[in-house]
């Protein structure tokens, strides 16, 4: 089935764009901070995806893309790193608005400290895998940065939506790992790899997963604490 990839990206974004402009919502509101970070994430993500793939780290089944490709990727790649984004963030955007998330500041702290340790000595204790190494560590690194040099005041509320977002993640990456495909959509080097998989989605993918909804949240509230700030001035 050709259109399988792209159905997936849509269906992942469908229905947040179409909730966005519900009136007690208005998400659509702070697309241009969105789009800022969106891109620039994309950019970032894309750039490794296309050296990884060129490196045979994963590839992509041609039995469920268009054909059409933009550089060495499927187009259902490159809107993969839009439409999930977008999902994600309109997912935090809705349970921020809504709902409490707040933790403990300390608990933030040693919540982030044991997490980055652990997937920085993983990640250089399998330093020859690359996509288990590469994912781990920068995403080790990017967690402190965030909290303890930047001093992010919403970490724990990135971990608790996250932990919200695993489900759809199942869903989403489960299909694209082979869950009920006699192949998978994307297709993994096991020699750059852990091996470790949750039915049947790699650990790596959910680290992953998790820095690039970090990456695009932090550039998000950054642009749109901006664009408030710059409001305000003018009223």
């Amino acid at each position: 089935m050709k259109l399988l990839y792209l159905i997936i990206d849509l269906s992942a974004l469908v229905v947040p764009l179409v909730f966005s402009f519900h009136p007690k919502i208005n998400f659509y509101i702070s697309w241009t901070a969105l789009s800022k970070a969106i891109g620039l994430t994309a950019l970032l993500f894309l750039a490794f995806d296309s050296v990884f793939t060129a490196c045979g780290i994963w590839s992509f089944n041609p039995q469920y893309i268009t054909g059409i490709y933009i550089f060495n990727l499927p187009m259902e790649e490159v809107l993969f790193f839009i439409c999930i984004p977008y999902s994600c963030l309109f997912t935090y955007y809705c349970l921020n608005k809504f709902y409490s998330f707040n933790w403990n500041l300390k608990a933030e702290d040693i919540f982030c400290a044991l997490f980055s340790t652990v997937l920085l000595i993983t990640g250089i204790i399998f330093w020859r895998k690359i996509y288990t190494s590469s994912t781990f560590i920068s995403t080790a690194i990017l967690c402190l940065f965030l909290k303890f040099y930047r001093h992010i005041p919403w970490f724990g509320k990135a971990v608790s939506v996250y932990a919200i977002l695993i489900f759809p993640f199942f869903l989403v990456n489960g299909v694209l790992t082979g869950t009920g495909l006699s192949e998978p959509v994307v297709r993994y080097n096991p020699a750059y790899m852990l091996g470790i998989r949750i039915m049947t989605i790699p650990v790596e993918d959910f680290i992953y997963g998790f820095e690039l909804f970090l990456l695009n949240l932090s550039l998000y509230l950054r642009f749109n604490s901006q664009f408030l700030l710059g409001n305000s001035f003018k009223t």
